[in-house]
């Protein structure tokens, strides 16, 4: 009885799809190291700013905080208008993993199980 060994095409696809899934495998409670990647190629000195959630309360009664603010969202706004590429930097900055972990997980696990027997498969026998 011999032993399949795959091909070095094989290898490749083999090697692309876990390094993949290794990339997409989203964590308990944080993001995928894709998104990390992602979000670290477009800002890699963490300059960009990031759009600031709304005052808290009780913050309003001070003017310098309320100011520091404004600032914040005024600077946010200008490089936004910008649009083109410093749009689509501020959009991934920020941007997260596209669906919910657990259903992350499983789609991948899925994509790991049907490139292995496809790639299996796609050796056949060649009598």
């Amino acid at each position: 009885m011999t032993m399949w060994r795959p091909t070095p095409s094989q290898w490749w696809v083999l090697l692309i799809v876990a390094l993949f899934i290794v990339l997409a495998w989203p964590p308990r409670d944080d993001e995928s190291l894709a998104v990390k990647l992602v979000s670290w190629a477009v800002d890699p000195w963490d300059r960009l700013p990031v759009l600031p959630g709304p005052l808290p309360m009780g913050l309003g009664d001070d003017p310098d905080a309320v100011f520091e603010h404004d600032m914040e969202t005024q600077r946010y706004d200008a490089l936004y208008r910008e649009g083109g590429w410093t749009r689509l930097r501020l959009n991934l900055k920020v941007s997260g993993d596209p669906l919910e972990p657990a259903t992350q997980r499983g789609l991948l696990a899925a994509l790991g199980v049907v490139s292995a027997f496809v790639a299996w498969r796609w050796s056949g026998d060649k009598k």
